[in-house]
């Protein structure tokens, strides 16, 4: 292939949606393309998709009809779209037959074969699909991390929950838990290499090894990435509440590398409401969990997520939901608007809110969350704590950027040649969202 060859590639969605866009950059690499960071400048765009809310495919829609414009300019250019939201049948037809100018449809399965389809798109003059929910072995694939000291890990694929708001079981399949000699394997080698801190993906990393003959746990895993020589810190997400563990909180408090914060959706503060998510566990038993969390882990952060305006939600359910934050007190929440997604159970009930309903609830939930973060960061002022230094800030590039071990982003003025090393920094402002200090000796 003409090493002349550019790509160009936009991601929407969570992190794992991230890592498959390292991994189709490492595969166009490998066969010869090279990136390009504006579109116009492409031989090959690619939309990797999210499918957990309509907002993401809005976007999805707007950008194939700015690419319209740009195929007619350059007639060679090739357009694929991927990932959960193609994955879904009706969308990939719907592509197909609104966007004629896209060469390339193809699913959350079909990484592997992307050469392939890439060269067959080439020559042929319709719109190749690929949405086949064959699983093929992902543990050969390249990657290539967009930083050099920070990974992306995958434990386990696939989602078996079938919560009644969520479309991820449909679009990732059922969960398929990696071999557990294979991630301590990859995790040592990324070590070897300089990676400092690695991220555990999964849908639920905790349910990871129940598809395993060995059995082990993803506690067990935690414990064991826990010995790996190099590595100073490792992070996990996603985690169901209804799966976490008493062990695994206790490997948390015991592994030294192991960051000190957990994302535990809990999605409503509401009985009823949870039991119609089919989210499996009680407020009263997320309550217990938490405090369980808190006990065992000194300065540990929580964010959540949560959703207002799913069908059937009462003022009385919303208030329970209210109650719950107040309570826990997260760090953060990611807060949404139900948005309805095809093949959930949640399709078809009865919406009883109107938009401004649901827009006021949320409004009121993030006046509080916002308040909640805000007091507690403001207990970090004057405090010294340890960052991970990521680089530039995206919003103002003569600020470096890091994170604390609890995920939270702090600024401060600094050499560009930090990246990736640990820094201990005083907190001289602490905001609601961002702390801002000074660095403190040298690095660690």
């Amino acid at each position: 292939m003409n090493p002349e060859k550019y790509y160009f590639i936009t991601t929407f969605g969570c992190q794992m949606n991230e890592h498959d866009s390292e991994v189709i950059s490492a595969i166009l690499e490998s066969t010869g393309y090279c990136k390009t960071l504006t579109p116009e400048d492409a031989d090959l765009i690619i939309i990797n998709t999210c499918a957990v809310r309509k907002k993401p495919e809005d976007k999805v829609s707007s950008l194939l009809g700015k690419y319209s414009d740009l195929k007619a300019v350059k007639k060679d250019l090739l357009i694929a779209v991927g990932g959960c939201m193609t994955q879904q049948e009706e969308i990939a037809q719907y592509i197909k037959e609104r966007f004629h100018h896209v060469d390339l449809i193809f699913g959350t399965h079909a990484l592997p074969h992307l050469p392939r389809l890439l060269a067959e798109a080439g020559r042929k003059k319709e719109t190749v699909v690929d949405i086949e929910e064959y699983y093929s072995k992902r543990d050969n694939l390249p990657v290539l991390q967009s930083k050099p000291f920070q990974a992306w890990l995958p434990v386990i694929y696939g989602c078996n929950n079938y919560c009644s708001y969520c479309v991820v079981p449909f679009v990732r399949g059922r969960e398929r838990s990696r071999k557990f000699e294979e991630i301590i394997t990859e995790a040592q080698s990324l070590a070897e290499k300089g990676y400092v801190e690695i991220t555990l993906l999964g849908q639920n990393v905790n349910s990871y090894g129940h598809d395993l003959e060995t059995k082990h746990t993803f506690a067990d895993l935690l414990a064991e990435l826990n010995k790996t020589k190099g590595l100073e810190r490792i992070r996990f997400l996603t985690s169901h509440p209804k799966d976490l563990s008493s062990k695994l909180i206790e490997t948390v408090s015991r592994g030294d590398k192991i960051c000190e914060h957990f994302h535990l959706p809990v999605q409503s503060g509401s009985n009823s409401i949870l039991d119609k998510m089919n989210r499996r566990y009680s407020r009263e038993q997320y309550l217990n969990l938490v405090r369980d969390i808190k006990n065992k882990i000194p300065g540990v952060s929580i964010t959540s997520d949560i959703i207002v305006g799913f069908p059937g939600e009462t003022e009385d359910n919303f208030l329970e939901t209210i109650d719950l934050l107040q309570q826990v007190r997260f760090d953060n929440a990611f807060t949404f608007i139900y948005s309805p997604r095809r093949k959930t159970a949640a399709e078809n009930l009865k919406d009883n809110l109107s938009r401004s309903q649901k827009e006021s609830r949320l409004q009121r939930l993030n006046k509080i969350q916002h308040d909640i973060s805000k007091e507690i960061n403001s207990h970090l002022n004057n405090k010294i704590v340890e960052v991970l230094v990521e680089g530039p800030s995206k919003t103002n590039p003569k600020v470096q950027t890091g994170r604390t071990r609890t995920n939270k982003p702090v600024h401060f003025t600094g050499s560009v040649d930090l990246a990736g090393k640990l820094l201990k920094i005083k907190i001289t402002d602490a905001r609601t969202w961002d702390l801002f200090g000074n660095p403190e000796g040298d690095t660690i």
